[in-house]
């Protein structure tokens, strides 16, 4: 396994078992609200959820939609053997969890009708390859959701990437929307909808932050909202919410 992935799999093994600090950090209602509505989901469709973690949008859809199938991927082992757990005392037999080693899904071309990701991929160490396998796996018409942080447009030096590695849980890079473009276009897909939201994201204070922060210009820090509160420090991100559809 690639050691960026490793890293990013211990980091979020322990992200997940913290528990309450962790869905502070990732869960928003009307976000979720927001994506749902956006999903071109109906009858019979495959979905695979990829970068599911605890399967905050899995869980969901499977839950509302016992017509379609869920198949939520991911690096992380113990999390998912929870997400089978729940399901199962759900009763979500159209629910299920695979693990992977983070590069080829285990997956025949045109598997699934929809992917979707959201705040996983910048954890990607090869994000060309890895868009290249979410078209392998999508039907020809089949559609590809992605909620993901995004840099300020102020940001050149990408301060937003060096203040996320600071955890080192394996992430390598936010992508602006025109870069999503780009890559998925690459991949012959389209974009064909979307939506701008943000996050308010708290990270365990450390003097090493103050350091950094001393890096790079007050006007690009100032831009991400960056406050010290108590034994956390916070910092606001725009999310890109985009999506493809495969031509």
């Amino acid at each position: 396994m690639d050691e960026q992935i490793r890293a990013a799999k211990q980091g979020f093994e322990q992200s997940f078992a913290s528990g309450d600090f962790y869905n502070r950090q990732t869960q928003d209602e009307q976000h979720l609200q927001q994506i749902l509505a956006l999903l071109p989901l109906r009858r019979g469709m495959r979905i695979l959820d990829l970068g599911t973690g605890t399967g905050y949008l899995a869980f969901p859809i499977a839950e509302m939609h016992p017509d379609l199938t869920v198949t939520g991927l991911d690096i992380v082992e113990k999390a998912l053997d929870g997400n089978r757990e729940k399901a199962a005392q759900m009763q979500l037999s159209n629910l299920r969890f695979v693990t992977y080693d983070g590069t080829r899904f285990p997956f025949a071309d045109g598997s699934f009708d929809l992917v979707i990701s959201r705040y996983a991929l910048h954890h990607f160490p090869d994000i060309r390859g890895s868009i290249a396998e979410i078209s392998r796996v999508l039907t020809e018409d089949g559609c590809f959701f992605l909620s993901d942080p995004a840099p300020n447009d102020g940001d050149p030096e990408r301060f937003v990437d060096a203040f996320m590695q600071m955890k080192q849980d394996g992430h390598i890079r936010f992508y602006s929307h025109a870069e999503w473009d780009a890559l998925c276009g690459g991949q012959q897909m389209q974009r064909i909808g979307g939506f701008e939201s943000k996050i308010r994201f708290p990270r365990k204070y450390s003097a090493a932050y103050d350091a950094l922060l001393e890096r790079y210009p007050d006007e690009v820090t100032e831009s991400y909202e960056i406050q010290r509160s108590g034994d956390e420090i916070l910092i606001t991100e725009r999310v890109n919410n985009l999506l493809y559809q495969k031509k």
